[in-house]
């Protein structure tokens, strides 16, 4: 770990802390999730192992890039690109972002290339929420991030658990419980995260399941 610097702690993702660090050998700025292992009976989790087996295959240009996987003191970290905004963050930031359509349908596409990449390579997001797309703010492009939650998928489909996605953008089968789904869950979330950006609000903030259902279908 002698190679990168810690320089502040920037947020939690699903299992592990997140901070904005500095190459010391290229003076290139990183991001850094360290994923706990002290309380980790078994090893690396589960959801480190398929974040990092799925970003190792997945190359693509809205896709947030994995650079190296260190393994150090009980510890895990994995070194990201640095990017200091998410969507949520935009959006809360700039009132005028809703004004621009351009704008809008520049991170759909963006947003959409990112995911129809991870389907064709057999991947589900599952986890699809403004707090994980990343936004580049030289270039203006948009990247799906935090890929904890993501599986591959197989032929037939499998069985997979309910219990996935931020309740506001969970699709209408994983909230009436079913266990067999597929690439229309993540494309549920991109719709509402496309009505989230035009309107600037959320399209369906259910504070439970029953709710989230009774939003959904009234």
């Amino acid at each position: 770990m002698d190679q990168y610097e810690k320089v502040e702690k920037i947020g939690e993702g699903t299992y592990g802390v997140v901070y904005k660090a500095r190459d010391r050998v290229t003076n290139e700025t990183i991001a850094l999730k360290k994923i706990r292992l002290e309380q980790e009976d078994e090893g690396v989790p589960s959801t480190a192992i398929r974040e990092i087996s799925l970003l190792k295959e997945m190359q693509h240009r809205n896709i947030v890039r994995l650079q190296d996987v260190v393994h150090s003191d009980k510890r895990l970290y994995l070194v990201f690109e640095y990017l200091d905004l998410d969507l949520k963050k935009h959006m809360d930031s700039s009132p005028e972002f809703v004004k621009d359509p351009r704008q809008v349908k520049m991170f759909l596409y963006q947003m959409l290339c990112g995911i129809a990449y991870c389907h064709s390579h057999r991947v589900l997001h599952r986890d699809l929420k403004p707090q994980n797309l990343l936004i580049d703010r030289r270039t203006n492009s948009l990247k799906l991030a935090d890929f904890g939650l993501a599986r591959a998928f197989g032929i037939p489909v499998r069985t997979f658990t309910h219990e996935v996605v931020t309740l506001w953008y969970r699709a209408p089968e994983i909230l009436l419980g079913s266990r067999h789904y597929s690439t229309p869950v993540d494309v549920w979330s991109v719709g509402c995260i496309f009505a989230e950006m035009a309107n600037r609000r959320p399209l369906f903030p259910g504070d439970s399941e029953i709710d989230e259902l009774f939003k959904i279908f009234r």
